[in-house]
């Protein structure tokens, strides 16, 4: 399945993102814990890879591996980080005969140390000329992007990272799925400014349940997203007790979830950090669309 095949009238498109186990015990960690998110069905499955291109084969591995044992649609993210446009061709034609249905485009981050993204020589420099590319040599694939509800952490301001994001729907992406957030009014103003700016395609909200309150922070602090005062409050007043903290993040998303749903997205892109306790609550507690 591409990916813009998931979303459209009578269809509500769940997909999740995984990331590549760093350990046999991980890799079968992760699967049983697929094992569990396939009751939900999603209509696709998506993995990154680590920083540099570091893991891109694993991640093709994974990939692989989802589609031979479920019925769902796989995407694997690639990057322009330290690749050549040559090396960007060859892993799409891996990809391809792994029987990889869509790619997630991203520029990706500055390697580890850097303050700014650098192309190597050869390479690419913004994700609309990754689209072109996959769109111009490899049409078979189904593209998605990425979208910032928050602006991107590098963009200048919102409007610049939304003319970033059209530059990338213009190139041909099918779909953008949004960097997590945790106050759906940002996403809404999003989708707001999208929709008056011509970008037609659908517009994914991406969520990460809060599972632990050191954690997101990390993880919110590297993305630009702002915790809402409130959540925080309450993660906190459960500081100590993983169970109570586990709670509060799940009630929160399933809030968050439920509004967006009522809300008529055209789907919700689950990051469940290769788990899947946080996402089955939330998923069993909120009504989707038929």
């Amino acid at each position: 399945m591409k990916v813009s095949e998931a979303y459209g009238p009578g269809k509500f498109g769940l997909s999740f993102e995984l990331f590549p186990p760093k350990s046999p015990a991980g890799e079968a960690a992760l699967f049983e814990h697929l094992t569990t998110l396939m009751e939900f069905e999603p209509a696709y499955v998506t993995c990154t890879y680590g920083a540099g291109g570091s893991t891109r084969d694993k991640t093709l591995d994974i990939v692989e591996q989802v589609a031979r044992r479920w019925p769902v649609g796989v995407a694997a993210h690639l990057t322009c980080v330290g690749s050549t446009t040559d090396e960007l061709r060859d892993y799409l034609r891996d990809a391809h005969r792994r029987g990889v249905q869509n790619i997630v485009a991203l520029r990706g981050d500055p390697p580890r140390g850097d303050q700014t993204f650098q192309p190597v020589p050869g390479g690419l420099s913004h994700a609309n000329e990754l689209v072109s590319l996959i769109r111009a040599e490899f049409p078979e694939f189904g593209v998605a992007v990425a979208g910032y509800p928050e602006k991107h952490v590098e963009a200048p301001s919102f409007e610049v990272d939304l003319q970033n994001l059209k530059r990338k729907v213009d190139a041909g992406a099918d779909i953008v799925i949004t960097q997590l957030f945790y106050d759906n009014a940002d996403f809404f103003r999003f989708r707001d400014r999208c929709q008056q700016l011509g970008i037609a395609v659908p517009l994914v909200p991406g969520v990460l349940p809060v599972t632990n309150l050191a954690q997101i922070r990390r993880i919110a602090s590297l993305c630009g997203a702002r915790l809402p005062e409130k959540l925080i409050a309450q993660l906190e007043a459960a500081d100590g007790d993983a169970e109570a903290q586990f709670q509060a993040g799940v009630e929160h998303a399933t809030r968050q979830v439920q509004e967006l749903i009522d809300a008529d997205v055209p789907g919700i892109h689950f990051y469940v950090l290769n788990k899947s306790q946080a996402t089955s609550a939330v998923l069993r507690a909120v009504s989707r669309p038929a």
